[in-house]
């Protein structure tokens, strides 16, 4: 199953690539609200499993400038460092022996298509998988963490190298959350659609060169042990997000340095979800 927000209603997609406003198809049982899904995703997958036939749902449609956040007001947005070996070797930085884990602050989410505003010249770019939980989880089991996912998406972890990077300590929360500095779509993902969710190809180019391509097995720390260790300190609540990191290619690590310039354009890519578009503007 896909979700997404459009025109800033709840909107399910069948298999067949119809969209149906979720209100409307669940005579409100449902609300219109993106966000509120969420604190009922087991009732609200269970439902949609039945409810919603290819073909009779087509009452929405969907285009770029209409799709917003699918998780447009999450509570907690947790984001992963040096979660790929290339990008550790790149960044000059040992292999973590645990998640370097920072946050960035919500007023950053922003939906999958636009324009990013440039604050300065040393904007980087960061191809990431998100994931979005759909269920209180705390204390849970490697085995079990896939359970407390809703589903995954694209996303964006730009970063404004500068802020970050400013001492005496590193500043990485503030250099990652200007406004627009996070946007994940096109939709989400329900991991019962992949035929294996650990393994995806991502990709990002930037005015059609591709400056970065992995998958996310290579990942250091995977989706079931991030959800593990976070939610071992902090309970994770539906809705939430994990930005799950980034692989090798991004600007600061180049020789010289390549940072974002006003009409560039970022498309960000992961196999079974989709694309994000963001054109820089200064």
């Amino acid at each position: 199953m896909r979700v997404a927000s459009v025109a800033q209603r709840l909107t399910v997609l069948t298999a067949d690539g119809d969209a149906g406003d979720v209100a409307r198809l669940s005579e409100h049982r449902f609300s219109s609200d993106p966000q509120a899904v969420y604190e009922r995703w087991d009732e609200f997958r269970e439902w949609a499993a039945d409810a919603v036939p290819a073909g009779e749902s087509a009452d929405v449609v969907i285009a770029p400038d209409t799709l917003g956040a699918p998780v447009p007001a999450p509570r907690q947005v947790f984001a992963i460092g040096l979660n790929y070996n290339d990008h550790a070797k790149e960044s000059g930085v040992a292999l973590p022996e645990a998640p370097p884990t920072f946050t960035k602050f919500p007023t950053c989410i922003t939906g999958p298509h636009g324009d990013l505003l440039l604050p300065s010249g040393s904007v980087d770019w960061e191809v990431e998988l998100v994931v979005v939980i759909g269920r209180p989880a705390h204390h849970v089991r490697e085995e079990d963490a896939w359970e407390y996912v809703a589903g995954l998406t694209v996303g964006q972890d730009f970063s404004e190298r500068k802020v970050q990077l400013t001492g005496p300590v590193p500043q990485f929360s503030l250099g990652k959350s200007f406004p627009g500095f996070g946007p994940i779509g096109p939709w989400l993902v329900t991991p019962d659609e992949f035929d294996n969710p650990d393994d995806l190809e991502l990709s990002c180019t930037i005015n059609g060169e591709e400056v970065q391509k992995a998958r996310t097995s290579s990942m250091i720390f995977p989706v079931r042990e991030l959800i593990a260790r976070l939610s071992a300190v902090a309970p994770l609540l539906p809705g939430d997000l994990i930005f799950t990191g980034t692989p090798s290619g991004v600007g600061m690590a180049r020789t010289p340095p390549r940072f974002l310039s006003p009409g560039d354009v970022v498309v960000s890519r992961i196999e079974g979800i989709g694309e994000i578009r963001q054109r820089c503007s200064a």
